[in-house]
């Protein structure tokens, strides 16, 4: 039986407070929502995608009673700070939900009932450990500190005993029927590290939740009991239904529940993997496909927030580099699930390298050429070569690889793919020599077939980076004379030979100008812009963590030497090396391609950590990691300069 295929998806992003100050971390959830919602609007799918605002709980009426005025005026002023940003990154958001709007507070407080009167819901008393900061009780297993209180594990803030009447969710009630959907739905939490940490807790039990309080008057009342007001959490998750017409429009939400995917840092992985399916369970609601749970941006080895004073802001970044720049390494920088550590010397780098280097310049060099020999209208083509179709083949199968790694939510990988066929184009005009065929007349079609190779691949690499850099690829189109946009074309119709240019090729300034990492310091060091000092500050002031000569003697250093080395395909950084350490070979994974070939690496020796935990990368098992120095992010490898038997133990 054929598989029917969805024609709706439906992704969200956490609704952040309205008393946070936007950041990276903010922006990088959303950045990956939008990315996700294009790449499925340009595969025809009918697409709602969901933010917003989270704006009840007891830090909002704090803050609020600080500066002497409403809660709703504050929320009302502040909104605006993830609405101006989410312009500037041009987030294609179909809806921004504020949780004070009137259907949201109705349509909580309806489930809200239904699951009272149905007796998921029960009255009882409270008394727990509540950090105010982040607007929630503390496990039983955060320890108590020497003056008898308990500190925030997330925040670092010291927690208040509360103790008072509570309404209750029955989650213990619904521990088994969690564990069988997460046995029958194991893409319900994303990645699988993170579901096994959710089986792992639900398995250890699950004791009833604390859903109202009586101590807040900011939020969402009880219905027919005011003196209680539902928990900002029981609130909050269920803008995912609110949002999309349940309870005021059938039709809307008939059409996009269940969600396709929930996007969410893994700090709150817990509410959204547990709570979260089982307030649903109890209400009669189909869950969620998947709940993604990426890692966080840390600043000075710390997850950015408020609280901890270390956030920097994206809108310095984008009004220095743009917003398809700031887009574009967070995305590529590192796959969604694990943790990034945000340099400014790492972001320098990556635009420099990829977006000036790599894409801005072959895109200006193929225009100008197109221009200078052509007046920017290609004549009739030569016939194609054998490069030429291997050209068009490569972009085939890139795309391929593209598209299914935009569906697997593979953002990072996405883009690896990208800039390993625009490697694969610049080498190819390296061997076509273009610059060579405009000085010889008899060549003119040949000429103009290389440069129309060329330029169909810009055009088609632009549509595979249009989720990620929508400004860009925009840019790109304009400066081709290309007719065709995303809102007209699917991506199964999308081929490499569809481009006719509409009129006159232009030429082009560079679209991505060099950053200067000095001068991108310093003007980060200005007030208001979280400062970060320069490599050699940092230096100085980073304290050495030192380990003792004993732990020093469990790593095994040996010399290697290599007898075979390949790049690893789709990969623009790694190398797959053969190495012989004396007394057996092995295989490793280095990622030194931007500084060395293979052939550079043949019969060298350098050092390799022979006793480390073999890891898989990019599916090859990598057994060891050799040495390296990093200079302006590249590897530089220290070698002998004579020859050393290998498997010698390096002291």
């Amino acid at each position: 039986m054929e598989e029917k295929v969805k024609k709706t998806f439906y992704v969200t992003t956490p609704i952040y407070y309205v008393n946070d100050v936007p950041h990276i971390g903010h922006a990088y959830t959303t950045i990956i929502a939008d990315a996700l919602a294009r790449y499925q609007r340009l595969t025809g799918k009918k697409v709602f995608f969901l933010t917003g605002t989270d704006e009840h709980g007891q830090k909002i009426e704090k803050t609020a009673a600080e500066k002497g005025v409403s809660p709703q005026e504050l929320a009302d002023q502040v909104v605006v700070r993830f609405k101006d940003l989410w312009q500037k990154l041009n987030i294609s958001y179909d809806y921004f939900i504020r949780t004070t709007e009137k259907f949201h507070v109705e349509g909580v407080q309806k489930i809200f009932k239904k699951l009272l009167d149905q007796g998921d819901i029960y009255k009882g008393s409270y008394q727990g450990w509540y950090c105010v900061s982040e607007e929630n009780f503390l496990s039983e297993d955060v320890p108590f500190e020497p003056d008898g209180y308990k500190i925030c594990p997330d925040c670092g803030r010291k927690a208040v005993l509360l103790q008072e009447e509570s309404y209750f969710f029955r989650l213990s009630a619904y521990q088994q029927a969690l564990l069988d959907f997460y046995e029958s739905h194991p893409r319900f939490v994303r990645p699988p590290g993170r579901m096994n940490e959710v089986i792992s807790f639900v398995r250890q039990g699950l004791k009833d939740l604390s859903i109202t309080r009586t101590s807040v008057k900011w939020g969402i009342p009880v219905p027919d009991d005011p003196k209680h007001t539902i928990y900002v959490w029981f609130d909050a998750l269920h803008n995912y239904v609110t949002a999309i017409g349940y309870d005021w429009n059938p039709e809307l939400f008939a059409t996009f529940w269940p969600a396709d995917i929930h996007l969410i840092g893994k700090d709150i992985l817990r509410f959204h993997a547990i709570f979260w399916p089982a307030f649903l369970m109890a209400a009669g609601f189909e869950l969620p496909a998947t709940v993604y749970s990426h890692g966080w941006w840390l600043k000075d080895e710390a997850k950015m927030s408020k609280s901890r004073g270390n956030v920097l802001d994206p809108h310095f970044i984008i009004d220095k580099a743009g917003a398809d720049a700031l887009r574009y390494f967070l995305l590529r920088e590192i796959p969604i699930g694990l943790d990034g550590s945000f340099s400014h010397q790492g972001f320098v780098h990556r635009i420099n390298s990829d977006l000036a280097n790599d894409l801005g310049n072959l895109v200006q060099r193929t225009l100008t050429m197109a221009v200078n020999y052509f007046e920017g209208q290609l004549p009739a083509l030569a016939e194609e070569n054998e490069a030429d179709r291997e050209l068009a083949k490569h972009w085939t199968e890139t795309k391929d690889k593209v598209y299914d790694l935009y569906d697997d939510q593979a953002l990072n990988r996405a883009l690896e793919e990208i800039w390993f066929f625009l490697n694969v184009v610049n080498k190819y005009l390296a061997d076509n020599e273009p610059w060579k065929l405009a000085n010889q007349p008899e060549y003119r079609a040949r000429l103009a077939r290389v440069l129309y190779q060329a330029l169909c691949s810009i055009r088609g690499a632009s549509y595979l980076l249009y989720p990620v850099m929508p400004e860009t690829s925009v840019r790109i189109w304009e400066l081709l004379g290309e007719k065709r946009k995303p809102a007209g074309l699917l991506t199964s119709e999308l081929d490499f030979y569809d481009y006719q240019p509409g009129g006159k090729i232009s030429r082009t300034k560079a679209i991505f100008p060099r950053i200067d990492l000095t001068e991108f310091i310093s003007e980060t060091n200005k007030p208001g812009v979280v400062a970060q000092p320069s490599p050699e500050a940092g230096a100085k002031e980073k304290k050495m963590e030192y380990i003792t000569y004993e732990e020093f003697k469990k790593m095994d250093l040996r010399v290697a030497k290599v007898i075979a080395a390949e790049r690893v395909e789709g990969t623009k950084k790694l190398l797959k090396l053969q190495i012989d350490l004396g007394s057996e070979q092995r295989q490793i994974i280095a990622g030194v391609a931007e500084t060395y070939s293979p052939e550079d690496l043949l019969n060298k020796e350098f050092i390799v950590i022979a006793n480390l935990q073999p890891a898989v990368i990019r599916g090859i098992e990598s057994q060891g990691m050799l040495l390296a120095a990093e200079v302006e992010g590249l590897a530089i490898i220290p070698f002998f300069n004579r020859e050393i038997p290998p498997g010698t133990r390096v002291k």
